[in-house]
């Protein structure tokens, strides 16, 4: 009986279990306790499993190394930047993605930020929890501008959104889907004009060499001093300690956070003491509908790859593959 284990925060009662079970799977998830976090523990509890329903937990090449039954990582989402592909090209195993499941729900959890941060939150909040009635007023975001670094499927979900606002959206991204933009009035400019022009810039871009801290000091000089920064995609995107510095200074009027350099965010973080910063714990792609649609998603690929079914789309490694089965 094949094994797999689920370590993505999914509900425990989706469509994946009927799945695996209509397939003669097992099916285990970490003990309480468990910090898949962890590579010696992420490695114990994945030592005899066939396939990994896997969360951002980090699949180095030690851990990739130390699971020699391990058939697939499947991610339950579409980043892969904590799964060392080049690793798992030498083990022969495939590293899966569910796209376009839960776009819609990054979306939507980007402009809830976004409205949160315009109108004052978290600081608002605390107020009042304090006993201080703070009263102020605060710009309108119709007619501002949404600055949109990345323009694939969540950054289009947020586009329409943004109009739906009354924003003026403009965006930058190297490979445009022209008939869209033109759908939806979307200016395409390049990285500094958005910088300079945005009132609000959201982040809808992979990881890579070159977007790592893509957001420093250096560009956020470019950037109006009432501009605030919404990250809904990867930390790495990010220099936290020249956002916090931004931040504290005033350079910066605020930021909405839902994924960061570390996760877990640590406590330590100087982020954790600004009053015009919302976090948020890498949820955005979490709601009911995507949760649903990932975790069947995410079942019918191993179940499919356990039957010698190739997910065409959905596999981000071996590109020179032939003839790829489940044993090796």
């Amino acid at each position: 009986m094949p094994k797999v284990v689920i370590t993505a925060k999914i509900a425990q009662e989706g469509p994946h279990n009927q799945i695996f079970a209509d397939h003669g799977f097992e099916v285990v998830s970490p003990p309480a306790g468990c910090d898949v976090f962890q590579e010696d523990q992420l490695i114990a509890i994945l030592k005899d499993a066939d396939a990994s329903l896997a969360g951002s937990e980090p699949y180095t090449p030690r851990v990739i190394q130390s699971l020699p039954r391990l058939r697939t990582v499947t991610r339950a989402g579409v980043g892969f930047d904590a799964v060392n592909l080049a690793a798992c090209d030498a083990a022969d195993i495939p590293v899966c993605v569910t796209p376009g499941v839960n776009h819609h729900s990054v979306a939507e959890h980007t402009i809830a930020l976004l409205m949160a941060i315009a109108r004052g939150f978290p600081l608002l909040d605390r107020k009042v929890r304090a006993n201080q009635w703070a009263r102020r007023s605060y710009p309108r975001v119709q007619g501002k501008t949404l600055g949109l670094v990345g323009l694939g499927r969540i950054g289009q979900a947020t586009a329409t959104r943004g109009v739906g606002l009354g924003m003026k959206v403009i965006a930058f991204e190297p490979f445009p889907n022209p008939e869209f933009c033109k759908q939806w009035n979307i200016e395409l400019v390049d990285r500094d004009t958005l910088f300079a022009q945005s009132d609000f810039i959201s982040l809808h871009c992979p990881m890579s060499a070159e977007n790592l801290h893509l957001i420093n000091k250096t560009n956020i000089a470019k950037m109006k001093p009432t501009a605030m920064l919404i990250n809904t995609a990867r930390g790495p995107l990010v220099n936290e300690a020249d956002l916090y510095e931004a931040l504290k200074t005033g350079r910066l009027a605020a930021a909405g956070l839902d994924v960061f350099e570390v996760e877990p965010l640590p406590l330590s973080s100087p982020l954790l003491t600004l009053d015009n910063v919302l976090l948020s714990g890498h949820v955005a792609g979490l709601d009911d509908d995507s949760a649903y649609g990932t975790s069947k998603m995410c079942a019918e690929i191993i179940v499919g790859l356990h039957a010698g079914r190739w997910p065409d789309g959905c596999v981000v490694n071996l590109k020179s593959r032939t003839g790829w089965t489940w044993k090796k």
